[in-house]
């Protein structure tokens, strides 16, 4: 099933409500194919990126674009999976996007909001 606008809109309302000490830029993913859909920036670590899908088959689909990215830039970079029927979310890092499309990859963090922010912020400026 094809992830809607309005699906991937409401994940990020959630992201916004659940990580309030992140500062979030949304990015608009037609000005440069395959850079992640948020920005994010605390003082404490600089700012990271974190593409946001909506997973509602066992696979997610990424393209090739966004592959790239996410493959060629493994540090500071966040994949972030909400789950509707199940009302789950999951954070993964970049490296695990291959692992992903195969429907095997291990989450960092499962349904935890507060790990999910500590995670996000905890990657050390020089990784």
């Amino acid at each position: 099933e094809i992830c809607t606008m309005k699906d991937e809109s409401k994940f990020w309302q959630l992201v916004k409500k659940n990580t309030p000490k992140i500062q979030w830029t949304r990015l608009e993913s037609w000005a440069s194919y395959g850079v992640p859909d948020l920005l994010g920036y605390h003082d404490s670590c600089g700012f990271f990126m974190v593409e946001l899908k909506v997973q509602k088959t066992t696979k997610l689909h990424f393209s090739p674009h966004q592959r790239m990215f996410h493959l060629t830039r493994v540090h500071r970079n966040f994949i972030l999976v909400f789950e509707p029927a199940s009302r789950s979310v999951k954070l993964y890092p970049s490296s695990a996007i291959h692992d992903l499309q195969l429907g095997v990859a291990r989450c960092l963090a499962l349904d935890d909001w507060d790990h999910i922010q500590r995670l996000l912020l905890a990657a050390p400026l020089d990784a």
